[in-house]
């Protein structure tokens, strides 16, 4: 562990002259451990992530996103008085930084995986999963699914594609319109997703389609039967979207936020878009594991500053098979 910036005056405050409006040498936060001088005594920052302000009252001082701020709110300016504290030993002079990442592209993964089971399984870990579509079109949200029902999932983050496919494979038995048992495509299949969402808006939401009984299987079922909560981030892509889903971005944004805050570790499965955002909002000491076939969205999550992720090149689907065996076998040895 190394500290870095540390200056033993106390921190210089400002005030915000108008609501989302800052004096322009304000202090911008990166996602380690941060703490601040005030009066002689060192607080450790609250809420920490990358990429906000540290505002400071009569509770102490936390985290808080520019569009948040409001007028009179006093904020730490410069670095005067600022400790960060590098969780995730980079080697980096500045504690933080881009372009750094380590990624697994040639050591077994079965390897990574067994360590990642041991750890969920030996420490309580609460695991929250930030999904792509590719689990359900790859067939590994059969096994999302029993991680969910054997009570290793948190919290569900994803889109609105990830919920409308998994619908589809249990209304219709496709994705995207393709046979999830034979691979292939179904004679006007690609109407499917649309008649998934249709579907669920004629019970107002996807826990209502699932008390009618009108969805009997899928994550999205899992997660209501075990009361999992989910959070569905809309986009301009978006067909329909689901009732579920929420188009209001910066309201998103907050739920995203809510349900990362009580996570211990966070997989990442085949979504580049949505893993940047969970690690903008991730403090360092949070481990994030980002899988994809894909070696270049693998290595973009720690490029863009979040040092703490690691990354596994392969399957998502093979990747979600193993860590349910390694799971099984590492609950089976404690009961023994």
């Amino acid at each position: 562990m190394k500290n870095i910036d540390i200056h033993s005056d106390s921190v210089i405050l400002k005030e915000a002259i108008m609501d989302k409006h800052v004096p322009d040498d304000f202090y911008s936060t990166t996602n380690h451990k941060t703490m601040i001088c005030l009066d002689g005594n060192w607080a450790t920052v609250q809420n920490q992530r990358m990429d906000a302000l540290i505002v400071v009252n009569e509770k102490g001082a936390y985290c808080k996103k520019l569009r948040d701020i409001k007028k009179g709110e006093k904020l730490v300016c410069g670095d005067t008085g600022v400790k960060v504290v590098n969780q995730t030993n980079t080697g980096n002079n500045d504690g933080f930084e881009f372009m750094n990442n380590f990624v697994s592209s040639e050591r077994r993964n079965e390897l990574i995986i067994r360590e990642l089971a041991e750890n969920i399984v030996e420490n309580n870990r609460k695991v929250t999963f930030v999904l792509g579509p590719v689990v359900v079109h790859t067939g590994g949200d059969v096994y999302l699914r029993e991680l969910i029902s054997e009570g290793y999932v948190l919290s569900i983050l994803a889109g609105n594609a990830v919920a409308v496919h998994d619908i589809e494979k249990s209304l219709y038995g496709t994705s995207l319109g393709v046979c999830a048992k034979s691979g292939r495509a179904v004679k006007m299949g690609y109407r499917n997703h649309m008649r998934a969402i249709n579907q669920v808006n004629k019970y107002g939401s996807i826990k209502g389609a699932v008390e009618a009984g009108a969805i009997d299987s899928g994550i999205m079922y899992e997660c209501v039967k075990n009361n999992i909560p989910f959070v569905l981030a809309g986009s301009l892509r978006d067909d329909g979207p689901l009732p579920d889903t929420i188009i209001d971005m910066i309201k998103a944004q907050e739920a995203y936020s809510k349900q990362l805050r009580s996570s211990d570790i966070v997989i990442v499965l085949g979504s580049m878009l949505h893993g940047i955002a969970s690690g903008n909002m991730l403090p360092a000491n949070v481990r994030m594991v980002c899988v994809d076939i894909n070696p270049a969205v693998v290595t973009k999550l720690s490029d863009r500053g979040s040092s703490q992720a690691f990354g596994i090149v392969t399957d998502v689907g093979l990747f979600l098979n193993l860590l349910v065996k390694e799971l099984k076998e590492k609950q089976l040895r404690q009961v023994i």
